[in-house]
């Protein structure tokens, strides 16, 4: 509506206010609703971000728990192997040990074998040519009954008795 301001009327005042109050109350009611769909736009950006949040908690949880998971199954895994490297050692222990026990008995026999009276004595014919003693061969010697040893306790004289500073000087001139 086109409103000439020469020719008006207090009629057509009225009416041009009370469009003006119309137009008004409707920018009013569009600012208001316009205002309304912002804060309501607000309010869902707002539901979306905590949702967001709540979300990624929910993901940092899941990963932090499968990060613990592998961690422990790692560590798990780790000393399954130890032991199964332990249980391999223990078996080749025991394997050497029994090889080295039946290295020893059969070394056993062996010297049981030759520790015989008959194989020695063969062998000390065959080997050596060496012949039993006969009557004149043997020499018969006398020995004198002394004790020709010596012994090895020292007489204790008065050590204990004497100063610090004596048994000193008796061990520096080896004074008896």
């Amino acid at each position: 509506m086109i409103v000439d301001y020469y020719e008006t009327s207090p009629r057509k005042e009225e009416e041009f206010e009370e469009f003006l109050d119309e137009q008004i109350k409707r920018n009013n009611k569009t600012l208001e609703r316009k205002a309304k769909q912002k804060e309501k736009l607000k309010r869902e950006k707002i539901k979306e971000q905590a949702q967001i949040k709540r979300e990624s908690k929910k993901n940092m949880k899941v990963i932090s728990g499968l990060c613990i998971f592998f961690a422990v199954f790692s560590i798990i895994g780790y000393r399954v192997f130890l032991i199964n490297n332990s249980l391999k050692e223990k078996e080749k222990l025991k394997a050497q040990l029994s090889e080295i026990k039946k290295q020893n008995d059969q070394l056993q026999v062996t010297i049981e074998q030759q520790m015989n009276l008959n194989t020695i004595e063969q062998e000390a014919k065959e080997k050596l040519g060496m012949r039993k003693l006969d009557n004149n061969q043997k020499v018969y010697v006398n020995l004198n009954k002394e004790d020709y040893t010596q012994s090895s306790v020292k007489k204790e004289t008065s050590n204990e008795k004497d100063t610090w500073w004596a048994k000193l000087l008796k061990d520096l001139f080896n004074i008896e």
